[in-house]
């Protein structure tokens, strides 16, 4: 209890004092989860949609895909995209392994599928027929793409907070592929961890404080959003 109120006491006392390093790593952490979670939500909504509105041969299989990658482990992805990334790999000329963006890469390969997943059941929730009924009175493909996002957007925010909480709270692809550098690539997940093998525990606690700061801060704004959004 003692070394819990320590973390409490040092969390506030980092907070207030702005110190720089917990800054740039919080700030560092909010830049990567933000993006990683934009470009989860474009390409999740995007893939979701196109499955669920279009039959093809193979389309079982692909949502079979979908659904196993909302299960894939971090390790798994961070793997991945260590092999992509690493020298003499697919991607390794572009030299972006230990930096942020291979973080916000990572993350991506994380989120999108739980997007995709998520965005594919609400829409085939739909009835077929709403579809057909709006094109009849003369809507473009565009603007019937609107009208079923419109009815399933409680669902489709729902989506943005899972792929915002897997990535916020994602550790072992952060360092698989960040490295953990200090002033670079460390942010808050990994920087916890790295305090708590140290035997750091106040100062863990006191960033596993802040982070959760942040990851309710960010998901209170995006339910309010959903709330607002069910009662119109």
């Amino acid at each position: 209890m003692d070394i819990l109120l320590e973390g409490l006491k040092k969390a506030f006392l980092m907070v207030v004092s702005l110190d720089a390093e917990v800054l740039s790593i919080s700030l560092l952490t909010l830049r990567v989860t933000l993006t990683a979670t934009a470009i989860s939500m474009v390409l999740g909504i995007a893939a979701g949609t196109a499955v669920a509105l279009n039959e093809f041969p193979g389309r079982s299989i692909v949502v079979g895909l979908i659904n196993t990658g909302m299960g894939v482990p971090p390790v798994v992805v961070g793997l991945i995209t260590t092999l992509l990334l690493w020298r003499h790999g697919l991607l390794g000329e572009f030299g972006l392994l230990y930096t942020p963006t291979a973080i916000v890469i990572a993350q991506v390969l994380i989120a999108a599928p739980m997007v995709t997943g998520i965005t594919l059941s609400s829409l085939q929730q739909i009835p077929k027929g709403f579809r057909l009924q709006i094109l009849a009175l003369g809507a473009s493909r565009a603007q019937m793409l609107w009208y079923l996002y419109r009815e399933a957007r409680l669902p489709l925010l729902a989506a943005v907070m899972a792929g915002f909480g897997s990535v916020i709270s994602e550790v072992g692809a952060a360092i698989m592929v960040g490295g953990n550098i200090r002033g670079h690539t460390r942010v808050l997940t990994t920087a916890t961890v790295m305090e708590t093998s140290r035997g750091n525990f106040d100062l863990a606690i006191a960033l596993g404080v802040i982070l959760m700061a942040m990851a309710f801060t960010v998901n209170y704004l995006l339910s309010h959003l959903q709330q607002k959004s069910r009662l119109k």
